[in-house]
């Protein structure tokens, strides 16, 4: 996984420009799972619908941002920075993106599965 996105994909689910698309409960996971979310316009998808993450899949923008306002990366996110694969000042932080899990999760409480 690639940490490169500056920004947020036009369908990031993580933008507040875009209507909230998935449940709360996939955002709760995503923001604080601890785990690698990949922007779904860099996955590779196979003639069932199923993602695949490739060598050049990218790490959600928008998820970095919000993980980056809230002072809470995840250990793949300190690690790659330790070691010169993602700079945190290259993420577009004033983009349209939801100002904090709290934010996001409340954005995202009336979708259902």
């Amino acid at each position: 996984m690639n940490y490169d996105l500056a920004k947020p994909c036009a369908k990031c689910p993580f933008r507040t420009d875009v209507a909230p698309y998935i449940t709360q409960g996939r955002v709760r996971q995503i923001l604080t799972g601890g785990a690698d979310f990949a922007c779904h316009a860099t996955v590779k998808y196979d003639d069932d619908g199923d993602g695949v993450i490739t060598p050049r899949s990218q790490h959600c923008a928008g998820v970095l941002i919000i993980l980056e306002r809230e002072n809470r990366p995840h250990q793949m996110m300190r690690i790659c920075e330790r070691i010169g694969l993602y700079d945190r000042t290259k993420l577009d932080m004033a983009a349209p993106v939801y100002a904090s899990i709290k934010a996001a999760l409340a954005a995202h409480a009336k979708v259902h599965a």
